[in-house]
């Protein structure tokens, strides 16, 4: 009996794993389609991708894309990437035997305009359990604009958001990691 409860056992947890595992990025996700179609983009033929990565870390986990297409949007650049974020309760959770477990993320694009400007935000895969509210068309806006010469700093030219406390603080982080990084190429 013992052992037939231990394998049962054994079966739930792979199968929560593979329920919580981290599927790849999608580079070329649908939302990204269409807001590239209104620009008058028609398919992702016009959009190469660039051999970027980060000269702190070696890489980074997302990829840049170059607009070589006429649009009318004028955007020239791309990030496509994910964001891992801790669960609620902060990293130091430590799930004992679901370690993956402890992890959530996000992905999303940015688009740049031809300096290098953020232009335009979107997540379009939300895998955490709080915070969705970042997701908002309306709180994203606040990224555009930036283009890298100042800072973005949580509560005071980013609005904190009750109950994404996380989510908003990686997004911003980033945002202003990646815009950083595509400023400082030599292109």
């Amino acid at each position: 009996m013992k052992l037939k409860s231990g394998i049962v056992f054994i079966v739930i947890v792979f199968s929560t794993c593979l329920a919580f595992a981290q599927r790849d990025v999608d580079f070329q996700p649908k939302a990204l389609e269409k807001t590239l179609q209104k620009s008058g983009i028609e398919t992702l033929s016009g959009v190469q991708e660039m051999k970027i990565t980060d000269p702190a870390s070696g890489d980074i986990n997302g990829k840049y894309f170059l607009v070589t297409e006429n649009n009318e949007n004028a955007y020239r650049y791309i990030y496509v990437g994910r964001v891992n974020s801790c669960r609620a309760g902060g990293c130091s959770v430590v799930h004992e035997s679901l370690t993956t477990l402890d992890s959530e993320y996000f992905d999303y694009y940015i688009l740049f305009d031809e300096n290098k400007t953020v232009r335009d935000v979107k997540v379009y895969n939300y895998q955490a359990t709080h915070g969705h509210e970042i997701t908002a068309k309306g709180w994203l806006k606040q990224f555009i604009g930036f283009n890298g010469s100042g800072s973005l700093k949580v509560d005071k030219n980013i609005d904190a958001i009750s109950g994404a406390t996380i989510s908003v603080y990686a997004i911003t982080a980033d945002v202003e990691n990646k815009t950083a990084l595509l400023k400082n190429l030599q292109l």
